[in-house]
């Protein structure tokens, strides 16, 4: 017997709306068997109330619409769990970002700013093997991840000796578009002839700077920039120019804001 349901039959069997199951048709997601001419009116199958239920549940898990497809339409199981565990791997890392924001919140709440004391400062000019690239704020830990071990390689296989910190230099459109110039350097007292891909040694000049050391998780960096940019601007001592961060251990970092030249001589520490 060719059994046949109405739209309002299927929603109640399958928890999903009719809203939704007329959605799904729209976007040949979930089709009825049949649909009358004259009415509108769709009709499904009891055969498609386990596909119906799977689709909810896949909407539960946030599953993009296109790739419920990809995971309806895969010719096998291992095509269709490649989807799926693609999708819980994607879900496990927001949840683990949503953690540390989380943390970080109770950490604000809870306790002081991570900053330290604002020091005045020169930092002298210097040379440094470099890496430049435009990066999205979003990227910039991924690029410096990436960009400081191939430097280190390339130090490592010229037998040079860094002279001081990782270093990298954030460009102000990189805060105010969201998008700009992030260097990464290595500082070098030693040439270095060959230089492999985009690497090159660059002068860096000297600079007189604002700095606080910020001795937490770098995903509460903002804390110490905003620390920092306070105190500058109330002192009216700021300038344009790339900001840098100075990455003295896996958690301890100087961040360096550019200040009016001459300030930074007078060693002043607030």
């Amino acid at each position: 017997m060719d059994v046949r349901l109405t739209i309002g039959e299927f929603s109640k069997m399958t928890y999903l709306s009719v809203k939704a199951l007329r959605h799904y048709h729209d976007v040949g997601l979930l089709e009825p068997v049949a649909v009358d001419d004259s009415s509108g009116y769709r009709f499904y199958s009891p055969a498609q109330v386990a596909t119906a239920q799977s689709i909810r549940r896949f909407r539960d898990l946030d599953l993009p619409l296109e790739e419920i497809r990809a995971v309806l339409q895969a010719p096998t199981a291992d095509a269709r769990n490649e989807v799926l565990i693609e999708h819980l791997d994607r879900m496990r890392r927001q949840l683990h970002r949503t953690e540390l924001t989380v943390a970080s919140l109770q950490a604000m709440l809870a306790t002081a700013s991570p900053a330290g004391p604002m020091e005045l400062r020169v930092l002298e000019a210097t040379s440094a093997l470099s890496l430049e690239s435009s990066v999205a704020f979003d990227d910039a830990i991924e690029f410096c991840a990436t960009a400081f071990a191939a430097l280190h390689d390339l130090l490592a296989e010229a037998d040079i000796v860094p002279t001081g910190p990782d270093t990298a230099l954030y460009s102000d459109a990189f805060f105010e578009e969201g998008v700009g110039s992030v260097v990464a350097l290595v500082p070098i007292d030693e040439s270095i002839d060959a230089v492999a891909g985009d690497a090159h040694v660059r002068y860096v000049e000297a600079v007189d700077v604002a700095v606080m050391i910020h001795d937490a998780p770098f995903d509460e960096l903002d804390r110490t920039y905003g620390a920092l940019g306070t105190e500058v601007a109330t002192r009216g001592i700021g300038r344009g120019g790339p900001i840098r961060e100075r990455y003295l251990s896996e958690q301890l970092a100087e961040v360096c804001w550019p200040i009016t030249p001459g300030t930074g001589r007078q060693g002043e520490r607030t």
